[in-house]
């Protein structure tokens, strides 16, 4: 037994790194069974869920974002002229126009004068910009109308989508092209399954949890690989997300919040009766939890992978003291992240109610700002506790081998 210690301490301490770690058997069971539990739940949520395509056509069908026969050419602006007649200011308050040609689409060829808002013409619009335009159809022999719709910001938007992609790249290497694979990956269970499932009626905690187990399962292990450390990460992760998803159901129902805050979900009301903005809303919560909850498991389970490897010696109980005085300093710098990405995002809101000057309780009955108040709290409640839970899951797995901990012996 003690040439076993010796053995074992020694091949502990001078190995490789953490992935030399011998795990128990029982503590490994446990975590990958519950995983496994975990996985086929999400795949037969994703079969009982998935949205009718037949009826997700019908929906859009009567959606039409214009009449029969509008399209939506491109031009190119020829010029601009900021100024009008002070008749047509005082009869539409606006006082800019541009001249453009079609350059694709129906009406190619065509010139149009086209009205814009001040507001386009400060954004920096010149002439040799392109833009969208609604192109009406008239009436008989009648001229088409044209009017604004849009400044084309494609060039731009994949020059960042580049630099973003390549500096990832090179700065992460292959770990950086996985985690953009999962991030497509991503993109696709919301856009395929998510969105067509709330369409349809579907629970939007159900189409939530079901998405978040999927996009962890192959985000988590597609980007770190297969190991003990990554399934630690993800066993905290889903517990997190579930967390998220309770808190986000009680304090909806508490605060009686209708989940209609703007003027996209009363469009989407008109549109589609039986949404439950509720639910909505809950989905929401829980899939804007993923980001974070991801990056704070994952270093958490490394951080106690590394100081396994490190202190082999080291107890469980000082593992998880060593684990959470890392998981404490996490905690304070991600909850800015939350509060002050939430906040960014409603700065329009903040400003308006900030002009209006109403106290902090009126404040609080107000749609917007009670629910980034719960977006923002069911979120941080699900990071905080997903600290110490994914911290003592690292704990209990990351173990040397059998020799040198007494508790496997």
């Amino acid at each position: 037994m003690g040439a076993g210690h010796s053995h074992g301490s020694h091949r502990a301490s001078h190995s490789g790194g953490a992935g030399d770690l011998e795990v128990p058997r029982g503590p490994r069971l446990a975590l990958l069974g519950s995983l496994a539990v975990a996985g086929i739940a999400a795949l037969m949520g994703l079969l009982l869920l998935w949205p009718d395509g037949a009826e997700v056509d019908r929906i859009a069908d009567s959606a039409n974002f214009a009449a029969p026969g509008v399209t939506f050419p491109t031009g190119t602006v020829d010029s601009i002229h900021a100024s009008c007649p002070q008749a047509e200011v005082a009869s539409d308050g606006d006082c800019g126009r541009i001249e453009i040609t079609v350059d694709d689409g129906a009406g190619k060829g065509d010139q149009a004068t086209v009205q814009v808002s001040p507001q386009v013409l400060d954004s920096g619009l010149s002439a040799g910009d392109n833009v969208r335009l609604q192109r009406i159809p008239g009436e008989g022999d009648a001229d088409p109308t044209y009017t604004y719709f849009g400044t084309e910001r494609g060039g731009p938007l994949l020059v960042l989508l580049l630099v973003f992609g390549g500096l990832v790249l090179v700065v992460a290497r292959w770990r950086g092209l996985f985690a953009l694979v999962g991030l497509a990956f991503s993109g696709v269970v919301i856009w395929k399954f998510v969105l067509p499932a709330l369409l349809t009626g579907e629970s939007g905690v159900a189409v939530a949890l079901t998405a978040s187990a999927l996009i962890m399962f192959v985000v988590l292990y597609t980007t770190h690989g297969f190991s003990l450390r990554t399934s630690a990460a993800l066993a905290g992760t889903l517990v997190g997300v579930a967390v998220i998803a309770g808190i986000g159901v009680l304090a909806t129902g508490a605060t009686r919040l209708t989940g209609i805050g703007d003027d996209q979900a009363g469009i989407l009301s008109s549109l589609v009766g039986d949404l439950s903005f509720q639910d909505l809303f809950a989905c929401a919560a829980i899939i804007a939890g993923l980001g974070v909850l991801n990056d704070v498991t994952i270093t958490q389970s490394s951080a106690v992978w590394e100081i396994r490897a490190a202190s082999p010696g080291m107890g469980r109980a000082q593992l998880f003291a060593s684990g959470m005085r890392i998981g404490r300093d996490h905690i304070a710098s991600t909850i800015y992240t939350i509060v002050f990405a939430y906040a960014g995002t409603a700065l329009a809101v903040l400003l308006i109610l900030r002009l209006y000057g109403l106290p902090w309780d009126v404040l609080l009955t107000t749609e917007d700002i009670t629910q980034e108040i719960v977006r923002t709290l069911a979120s941080s409640i699900g990071l905080v506790l997903a600290v110490p839970l994914t911290t003592g899951i690292a704990a209990l797995v990351a173990a040397t081998s059998r020799t040198t901990d007494p508790l496997l012996e």
